[in-house]
């Protein structure tokens, strides 16, 4: 029995490692989305000045598709 117990013991050491392990990587993946969200919105800012400042026209990223 307590060689059982033991071995239970184990296993819920073992599953919070990974439970802690799998929680960092998901922390870190959600700064890396909002950093890439923050520098994807920049781009697209940008490219709506570039294409306002050579054309006058509405950006194309603003634009409805010609089948609506």
């Amino acid at each position: 029995m307590e060689d059982r117990i033991t071995r239970l013991e184990e296993q819920v050491a073992h599953l919070t490692r990974v439970a802690e392990d799998l929680s960092d990587v998901i922390a870190r993946q959600e700064a890396e989305i909002a950093r890439l969200t923050r520098r994807q919105a920049m781009l697209m800012e940008r490219e709506a000045n570039r294409e306002m400042q050579e054309g006058g026209t509405v950006p194309l990223a603003d634009q409805r598709p010609p089948h609506w």
